[in-house]
């Protein structure tokens, strides 16, 4: 261990999740002590690492962190993550964030002070190249003044900020690659709670637990969009046609707008929806390079319409991953059997019930003479605790059904999981 060079002390000790242990390792010798302050790249606090965090009084702690920040030299990511820990006083906070700023290239922050700190203030016209912010206000964005050339990555969580401060923030980022937003409480002026976001450079944006009139993206590059837990009237994406990666999970949205974006989608992935299939298909039927398709838990508004495997055999040549929830309501089989088209690129085929019956194991069945190329097949139940003689019966049934089905298959693999 002696002959290791401190560089290389320097960067083991970053690879440490806590700073705690850190600070233990670095007393191990004297070379130890000078790779910590002085090749040490990466130092995280976390009230939840440490539960002692939470016993130290937020003045101790400060002092405590503050030791730990300023014996280091040329920090390039630092974690401070102390939502537990009680209130921080705001100057404190602004000499570490001032101290580290020059070589910072990553900066995760939620820190709860008194008064609130304007990070963009610190941290504009530096090197930072992900940003995450969490329980904090911004506002007040200059774009000229607090801009950051070099951000890639912006995470805002419970953040409260105003629609166009958001809308300006992305502006000073001009190579801002991600953008996260999280439960983030948006100040509106006008009655109509409304959201325009334009970013040329932005290739990825995740949006989780915000409600809103009206959310317009407009951007050339995005690659990714997942929409989470989300109460939207009208959502709109101007972009053209870079979208591969398209998935919503728990959305409402009474108008969705991503017609012009989806020729190159290769995933899609809709769980816990409301959908009008007619609409919602003409959106993306474009999408021949489709490889994975999931609609887990949709509900259709258009009954007379149905979806069957035809329509997505034919539409979607490239389709290698399907995945179905099955269900059946008012004698109408989401995903029928209509037609003769085979899937013949499907290797993957994932199948799942909310309430089980005797048609399952025949639709299972009908699947997998459709999927030739199949090479797997995962089957997922909702299993109640409690359950009549009649629902046991029914699994059984399924079950013995399904063994006595893969012996015909014997090389594909089965896997099983319930909830």
């Amino acid at each position: 261990m002696e002959h290791l060079p401190v560089e290389v002390i320097g960067n083991i000790l970053s690879h440490l999740e806590g700073a705690r242990d850190v600070v233990i390792a670095s007393a191990t010798c004297r070379k130890w002590r000078e790779a910590y302050r002085k090749h040490l790249h990466t130092l995280a606090f976390n009230s939840n690492d440490w539960p002692a965090y939470c016993d130290i009084s937020p003045i101790l702690l400060e002092i405590l962190i503050t030791r730990t920040i300023f014996q280091t030299t040329g920090l390039q990511g630092l974690s401070i993550l102390m939502d537990d820990a009680g209130e921080f006083t705001a100057s404190t906070v602004i000499a570490w964030l001032m101290y580290t700023r020059e070589t910072l290239r990553r900066l995760f922050y939620n820190v709860p002070t008194s008064p609130n700190v304007n990070i963009l203030a610190i941290c504009g016209r530096q090197k930072l190249e992900i940003l995450a912010v969490a329980h904090n206000s911004i506002t007040g964005v200059e774009p000229n003044f607090q801009r950051f050339p070099c951000l890639k990555s912006l995470s805002l969580s419970h953040v409260c900020i105003s629609a166009l401060d958001l809308s300006l923030l992305l502006t000073a980022c001009p190579k801002l690659e991600s953008l996260e937003l999280v439960d983030p409480e948006i100040a509106i002026s006008d009655a109509q709670v409304t959201v325009e976001l334009s970013s040329p450079t932005l290739k990825s944006i995740y949006v989780e637990a915000i409600s809103l009139d009206k959310f317009i993206l407009e951007t050339d590059s995005i690659e990714r969009l997942h929409l989470r837990d989300c109460a939207l009237e009208v959502f709109e994406l101007i972009g053209k046609g870079t979208l591969k990666y398209f998935k919503i999970d728990d959305v409402s949205v009474i108008h969705l707008d991503i017609a012009e974006t989806v020729d190159n989608l290769e995933v899609v992935d809709v769980s816990s929806f409301t959908i009008i299939w007619t609409r919602f298909y003409q959106m993306i039927s474009r999408s021949s390079k489709l490889r994975k398709l999931r609609l887990w838990d949709v509900t259709f508004d258009d009954y007379d319409e149905g979806i069957d495997l035809e329509t997505i055999a034919v539409c979607f040549p490239q389709l290698k991953h399907l995945s179905l929830c099955y269900e059946l309501r008012d004698g109408l089989m989401h995903y029928g059997l209509q037609g003769s088209s085979n899937l013949e690129n499907v290797t993957v085929l994932e199948l799942g019930w909310t309430v089980i019956n005797d048609f399952f194991s025949h639709w299972v069945e009908e699947l997998l003479k459709r999927c030739p190329n199949l090479k797997k097949i995962i089957i997922f139940g909702v299993i109640s605790e409690a359950k009549s003689h009649e629902e046991c019966q029914i699994l059984a049934k399924f079950t013995s059904s399904i063994v006595r089905l893969m012996r015909k298959y014997m090389h594909v693999e089965v896997q099983f999981e319930y909830e």
